[in-house]
């Protein structure tokens, strides 16, 4: 008798298992998932369809006292492509793999992400806000994967001391799970249950299991040692320090660390950025990742969020840090704390606490920051307020609050979000978003606010097609319509803006995304950094993308967008091109390389505050260069590559000032060309010595250059390669004990 069969009688439905053990190994034994909770209903969830997965998927969940143990069995026939291919840890490559999500206290607050390809690679991520995903976190989960001619299976196993839970009643607790199936070769999800993240809930649809309260204790102790040799400096430096992680019952959880050391084994991307509007950088570092849902308070503003753990170590070395996770009856609450060294370090406090209830949850924050070098003390007060009135709405909102004092002088301001989301019938959706935010609103000594003195208000009707044939060219297409105004605090408009896109999902695997966006004429009132404003006419950009997935030995995407703006609005057009290849030498070594142009025919760049007043209009060209090399050597070393160069050359046209009302006035003011390099280049080898203990040897150069002169785009991206004003070696090795 064939193993599907002889599971498809073990079919109880019972979540309350016996208490026994599993293996591990990737090999479903009968006997081993004898009364898990059988799942077999996979529907279509990409595309949205709810229909029968086309693939015959099979799931088990089991209870066990070392944690939730979950089986896949996935039929996979010769007539469809079975990706082999070996992954780095949180990989996004299009391949066949697995899902299970899960909402510990399922409350729709913070879900974890487990995912398993049939080479073996795993992902893990947290989830907040209903679809938002982050990979920054590492968990310590098991895993195995066995194939065969008929498909392929998946064991996991999630220890319950992943997370903190609130307690269950009656000795059970009811979690809620979520199992998915991703066909690599069309890119087809089946899922249990029939929700996606591609609609406004997701987090809060998971389905409930009730299972017997287990708990776990674990205390983890994490020490490093590291040598750092500047090849530019001539010195040598050497740190040491620890990660603690306790959690004595379900309900507490504690992380701790002592001089830890956040040295580039993770390299940012590389920005050049000449606006207002500071670059947002997601943050890597082990302590700042584990278990951080609970402080997740965002608006609907770009990245905008109470809590920014950047910000920790900005200004000075971390001496220590600590943060706890715990529940009272039905709130959890979180408590943070960090202290920088030196005479301009700050320090950092953090307390949240939220509850949930049956179809709402509530919680509140509050942040505050030290800072003695600048005499400047920052709190914020944040409320964020969630409700699901229906099955079709889903309702958000926040209410923050800022005071900062500084030398005696006290400034506190406030802002407000909202926005709804409406599902309709026939694959219709509708959105509505409002934020306000006060002239003196200050969440960046903690946080991160894109800017305040903001009035914006949005609609947008989305439209879904999945009525395709079986051999049409799409699988699924997104079609979304988007009204939107902007003002300031001071009345000013910034703009008006009506956008349409299309989102298209292929039979293949692939996607293709396309923009138009329409502006308004408007207020600029950040261009001169708070010394006026400008009035810039309308414009328009228009962008389209597609990717391609692995076929055979290569994948690609490429891409293009024309623009407009500056003072020159639509009586002049940029554009940008961009497109980039990986070809696999085999499943485990592959290379990747890609270049991006973009031409600004009207750049408007503030000159400093040394001329407050004045900008400069420059006709600017811009490339950028990404190459890399990623080697799989076995399940224990990894081999990376990463080079990233960006050469800019910008030809200045002319000089403006700007009267009281914002327009512009051409004046003789000098206005130098300049060119612009920079350089970031790593080689980082890696081995997992035991789970979540790494040995790293990285290489790492690069560096940064402005003249004042232009020599050509060409050029400047050319000489970026001879750019050293880092050079390091890197040699860092942390164990992990378990006690």
């Amino acid at each position: 008798m064939s193993i599907l069969p002889r599971l498809a009688c073990l079919a109880l439905l019972s979540c309350c298992a016996p208490l026994q053990a599993v293996e591990i190994d990737g090999r479903i034994d009968p006997d081993e998932w004898a009364g898990a909770r059988h799942v077999t209903d996979f529907r279509q969830t990409q595309p949205l369809t709810g229909q029968p997965g086309s693939l015959q998927t099979e799931a088990w969940v089991l209870a066990t006292p070392d944690g939730l143990a979950v089986a896949f069995r996935n039929v996979q026939p010769p007539s469809v492509p079975r990706s082999r291919q070996k992954l780095q840890r949180d990989f996004d490559e299009q391949v066949d793999r697995v899902n299970v999500f899960m909402d510990f206290d399922g409350d729709g607050r913070t879900g974890y992400a487990f995912t398993v390809s049939a080479s073996g690679g795993i992902a893990d991520e947290i989830i907040t806000n209903e679809n938002q995903f982050n990979s920054d976190w590492d968990g310590q989960w098991r895993h195995a994967v066995s194939e065969d001619d008929a498909g392929w299976s998946v064991e996991l196993l999630i220890p319950w001391h992943t997370a903190p839970m609130r307690d269950g009643t009656g000795g059970e607790r009811t979690l809620k799970v979520f199992l998915a199936r991703v066909v690599g070769a069309t890119g087809e999800r089946m899922a249990w249950p029939a929700a996606s993240f591609e609609r406004p809930r997701f987090l809060s649809e998971f389905a409930p299991i009730v299972v017997p309260q287990y708990s776990q204790s674990l205390l983890a102790i994490t020490p490093y040692v590291s040598g750092l040799y500047d090849n530019v400096g001539g010195g040598s430096d050497f740190n040491g320090g620890v990660d603690v992680f306790w959690k004595p019952s379900g309900r507490f959880q504690l992380t701790a660390t002592v001089n830890p050391d956040f040295g580039q084994v993770e390299s940012d991307d590389l920005v050049v950025n000449f606006s207002a509007t500071e670059t947002f950088v997601s943050d890597k570092r082990p302590f700042f990742t584990e278990n951080q849902g609970i402080f997740e308070l965002t608006t609907p503003s770009d990245f905008s969020q109470q809590l920014y753990t950047r910000r920790v170590g900005s200004t000075g070395d971390i001496t220590a840090a600590v943060k706890a996770n715990g529940s009272l009856g039905r709130a959890n609450y979180g408590v943070f704390a960090a202290d920088e060294d030196g005479p301009t370090g700050r320090g950092y406090q953090a307390v949240r606490l939220v509850r949930d209830f049956e179809s709402q949850n509530l919680g509140a924050m509050l942040t505050r920051v030290d800072d003695p070098w600048r005499d400047r003390e920052a709190m914020v007060v944040g409320v964020d307020h969630n409700w699901r009135p229906t099955a079709r709405w889903n309702v958000r909102s926040r209410l923050l609050g800022s005071r900062i004092d500084q030398a005696g002088d006290q400034v506190q301001d406030m802002g407000a979000t909202v926005w709804a989301d409406y599902e309709m019938d026939n694959g219709w959706r509708q959105q509505w978003i409002a934020m306000h935010f006060g002239n003196h609103l200050e969440l960046n000594d903690f946080g991160y606010l894109s800017r305040n003195s903001m009035n914006y208000l949005h609609w947008e009707v989305r439209r879904r097609f999945t009525d395709f044939a079986d051999d049409a060219r799409y699988s699924s297409v997104d079609w979304r319509w988007r009204a939107t105004t902007n003002h300031n605090n001071r009345g000013d408009k910034l703009n008006d803006q009506f956008r349409m896109s299309r989102q298209g999902r292929l039979r293949n695997g692939g996607s293709e995304y396309a923009q138009i966006n329409v502006n308004s004429a408007g207020i600029g009132d950040t261009l001169l950094r708070g010394n006026g404003i400008v009035r810039v006419p309308s414009s328009f950009n228009a962008m389209y993308e597609y990717e391609r997935p692995r076929e055979g030995d290569w994948s690609h995407h490429y891409g293009g967008e024309a623009f407009s703006g500056g003072l020159a609005g639509n009586d002049k057009i940029g554009w940008a091109g961009w497109l980039g290849a990986t070809h696999f030498f085999s499943d485990a070594l592959r290379v990747n390389a890609g270049v991006t142009v973009i031409q600004r025919p009207d750049w408007l760049i503030w000159q400093g505050s040394a001329r407050p007043g004045l900008v400069g209009s420059f006709e600017g060209r811009e490339a950028r260069l990404r190459a890399g090399m990623e080697w799989t050597i076995d399940p224990r070393q990894e081999l990376r590559v990463k080079l990233q160069a960006i050469g800019i050359g910008a030809t200045a046209q002319g000089a403006w000032r700007f009267d009281p009302s914002g327009r512009a006035i051409a004046v003789d003011d000098a206005i130098e060309d300049f060119n612009v390099r920079t350089l970031g280049f790593q080689v980082r080898y890696r081995y997992e010595l035991a789970p979540l203990s790494y040995l790293y040897v990285v290489y790492a150069r690069g560096g940064y250059d402005r003249t004042e002169t232009s020599d050509g785009v060409d050029d400047a991206l050319f000489d970026s390669f001879r750019l050293r004003n880092d050079e390091q070696l890197m040699v860092k090795l942390s164990y992990r004990f378990e006690i």
